[in-house]
């Protein structure tokens, strides 16, 4: 059981923010070219940074705690996910605080509707 401690914290950082996308209607998902600017950059910086980081044996997961299921460069699953899961949770949450403020972040609503 101990090894689905990173991917329960995972699923539960989606769970806690879905009903922001359902209830709120921020259309996060919907705009899925505003997501994947906001994620693919991140994505790739973190994901060759963990790499580095792993083959100089500065970083290390546990197999107790992880799945061990290993990509290329010995970067567990849950690590890459994390870095995709974290910032969609964030664009939600960003998203659900302007809706409920009507704060425009920088940038007008009728923009970010697009």
């Amino acid at each position: 059981m101990e090894q689905l401690t990173y991917l329960g914290l995972l699923a539960g950082c989606l769970v806690v923010t879905a009903p922001l996308e359902l209830l709120l209607r921020v259309r996060v998902y919907a705009r899925w070219r505003r997501l994947l600017l906001a994620v693919v950059p991140e994505f790739a910086v973190f994901v060759v940074w963990v790499l580095y980081a792993i083959a100089q044996g500065h970083w290390d997961y546990s197999a107790t705690r992880t799945l061990d299921v290993r990509l290329p460069g010995g970067i567990p699953v849950e690590e890459v996910l994390f870095f995709l899961v974290v910032p969609l949770c964030s664009v939600l949450a960003l998203e659900a605080v302007r809706r409920v403020t009507g704060w425009d972040a920088g940038y007008p609503a009728e923009e970010a509707e697009r």
